[in-house]
């Protein structure tokens, strides 16, 4: 099938297609993580980052929510993508890639690849400040399995030395943990706002509260936002995405409360596997959407 051309209109600028090399400061850093291989669910969502690329060029790249500078006045770069980040070679090369673009940047966004790429995310971004460091997901899932594969993430840095205190996991769904895992959570001190209580609390006061006890150790905070932990309707492409996950619009307040925070200084959005979306890409495009509320946050610093 062809992809039809998209308009070309000079009063209506594009997202993205973002230079790579910048001279100066960066407001956003954008890179690809394009984890897959030791996924627990058949993917390709090592095709996700360039899905996501070429998605953002459907968005102006202009918030008119937004207080304080508008989002087409941020510096914004693409490093590219790490190169086959899954295994021992690659994890320490993906991790040095991210906290290049961290050094560099206010705010970076890394786009996965499965669950896996957390890990050189965050690692990256924390270098030596791990044991200060906090982490909130956006997630159906504990990520507290044992091995090393998109389900595992939270397990491992943990194992590296973020202290379980200092994580909080935001929509975590029934039916879809152990009981095992969810004990794991409890021992390791894991802050978990299961999937009901998002039914009486906004996404506002719920992100607030996360970063409050993420950042308590005064080191940055790492976003995880996983997009299997929206509805199965606005986020087919997501292999474990199950109905009655949040709504879009409560995954995009998310991002923008996370760049909104000047104690996160890094983001990655997971689990999109894009070959596997609808028809009408409504799932990379909320990753999209997700970028692009990160950079409306980040205005308002």
């Amino acid at each position: 099938m062809v992809t039809p051309a998209l308009p070309t209109d000079p009063l209506w600028p594009r997202a993205g297609d973002w230079p790579r090399d910048v001279d100066g400061p960066i407001d956003l850093a954008l890179i690809g993580i394009p984890t897959w291989r030791t996924s627990l669910s058949p993917t390709s969502a090592h095709a996700t980052p360039a899905a996501v690329r070429a998605a953002l060029r459907r968005f102006t790249p202009f918030a008119a929510t937004a207080d304080g500078r508008n989002v087409d006045e941020l510096v914004f770069a693409d490093f590219g993508d790490a190169v086959e980040p899954d295994g021992p070679d690659g994890e320490p090369t993906a991790r040095r890639f991210m906290a290049d673009a961290v050094a560099r940047s206010r705010v970076t966004v890394a786009l996965g690849g499965d669950n896996a790429a957390t890990v050189p995310a965050a690692l990256g971004a924390w270098g030596d400040t791990i044991r200060s460091a906090g982490l909130v997901t956006l997630d159906a899932h504990h990520d507290l399995r044992d091995g090393i594969s998109n389900g595992s993430p939270v397990r491992r840095l943990i194992e590296a030395g973020l202290d379980g205190r200092r994580v909080v996991q935001v929509g975590i769904a029934d039916f879809a943990n152990s009981r095992v895992y969810t004990e794991r959570a409890r021992d390791l001190g894991i802050t978990v706002v299961p999937r009901g209580a998002l039914h009486s609390r906004p996404m506002a006061d719920v992100m607030a509260e996360a970063l409050d006890i993420a950042g308590a150790g005064g080191g940055p905070v790492h976003v995880n936002l996983d997009v299997d932990v929206c509805d199965r309707s606005v986020a087919p492409g997501c292999p474990a995405s199950v109905p009655g996950g949040i709504a879009a619009h409560e995954l995009r307040w998310a991002a923008r409360a996370a760049g909104a925070d000047p104690r996160v200084r890094s983001v990655d959005i997971t689990e999109v596997d894009a070959l596997a979306d609808a028809p009408d890409g409504r799932t990379v495009r909320l990753a999209a959407l997700c970028v692009l509320e990160v950079a409306a946050g980040l205005t308002v610093r």
